[in-house]
């Protein structure tokens, strides 16, 4: 497992730096009013994943019926709190978790130290001070697992439906990506992006099916393999080796080896267009908010919504919109004070 994770993280990690695949930047185009190039890479991997998964599924090379975000209860009060709470973390930290792995392993010191403000809030959140307030608000609006929780159920379609038109939503982003000039290597590197999160459930499911041992059917995520490598890295010697221990190294990995090959990796510092303080507040939001919506950005929106988990799409539209909302009102008060 540790190996499939790091193999599918290496994968990552180099398409999605090559493509520069980010849903803040996505996010802030479409605050903006300017659909561009950044959100043609953020729908051409979001379509990818869930056109391949679904098509998975409908052919029965996949079942992701015990995946966490089907059957375990969820919590959409978590989702759209969680959600509006990571949005607007990942503005001010300019990057969501993925984002902030990926950079780190360019040189972007801003990123490593956000990162580890985001680990080690996700591991209040999850274990520590802070779980009672997670808790308590996770239990304020909660779904029970099971159809209830899918969004095939909630839509009443057939799932050859959501493949197809899922298939069509990928060849309209790619077309889109096109248009908007995008070279055709980055429209491969975002389409690879969506097919990680493929290769993570097939990987996962495929040991689960042949393994004697609870193994859980899962997928590319970055909140908890980090929390978990950390802790691996300074705390605990008895963690066995498991999905996420390697996937995190190898994004990594990944990020670095592009990031040397094409000169992009150099040391970058705070400074006074970037304040230490406006990275920490949002680290701080990400780990919280990541924890409750049900995982980050990747996690939740793609992974999530690749299953049709009906709190997986409640979360990420809710990143959008606490993302859009936090640019704009950043955007107004800067406007304000150069008045």
């Amino acid at each position: 497992m540790c190996t499939a994770g790091a193999l599918i993280g290496l994968l990552f990690g180099a398409a999605a730096l090559h493509a520069r695949f980010c849903l803040r930047a996505a996010s802030v185009e479409v605050a903006e009013a300017r659909p561009g190039p950044r959100l043609a890479i953020w729908l051409v991997a979001f379509f990818a994943a869930l056109f391949t998964v679904q098509t998975a599924v409908a052919i029965g090379l996949l079942d992701v019926s015990d995946a966490r975000q089907l059957s375990a209860t969820g919590s959409l009060s978590g989702a759209i709190i969680g959600g509006l709470m990571f949005g607007a973390g990942m503005i001010l930290a300019r990057g969501c978790v993925s984002r902030l792995l990926v950079l780190s392993a360019t040189g972007n010191l801003r990123a490593i130290i956000t990162g580890l403000i985001v680990t080690i809030v996700a591991q209040a959140a999850l274990s520590g001070v802070l779980a009672p307030a997670r808790q308590w608000l996770a239990a304020l609006w909660t779904v029970p697992g099971g159809t209830e929780r899918s969004m095939l159920s909630f839509l009443g379609l057939d799932i050859e439906v959501i493949a197809v038109a899922s298939g069509l939503a990928l060849a309209f982003s790619i077309g889109f990506g096109v248009r908007q000039r995008l070279h055709s290597s980055e429209l491969v590197a975002a389409a690879l992006v969506g097919i990680a999160i493929l290769a993570g459930w097939l990987a996962t499911f495929s040991v689960a099916r042949a393994s004697f041992e609870l193994v859980a059917v899962q997928s590319v995520t970055f909140t908890g393999p980090s929390t978990d490598t950390l802790m691996a890295l300074v705390a605990a010697s008895d963690i066995h080796p498991q999905f996420g221990l390697g996937l995190v190294p190898g994004v990594f990995l990944g990020a670095q080896v592009v990031a040397t090959f094409k000169g992009e990796a150099h040391l970058q510092r705070f400074d006074a267009d970037t304040p230490m303080e406006r990275y920490l507040v949002g680290g701080t939001l990400m780990g919280f908010g990541s924890m409750l919506a049900g995982g980050c950005a990747v996690g939740a929106g793609m992974a999530g919504g690749s299953i049709l988990a009906l709190t997986g799409w409640l979360a990420v539209f809710c990143m959008w919109v606490g993302a859009m909302g936090t640019h704009w009102a950043l955007s107004r008060t800067t406007s304000t004070q150069s008045a």
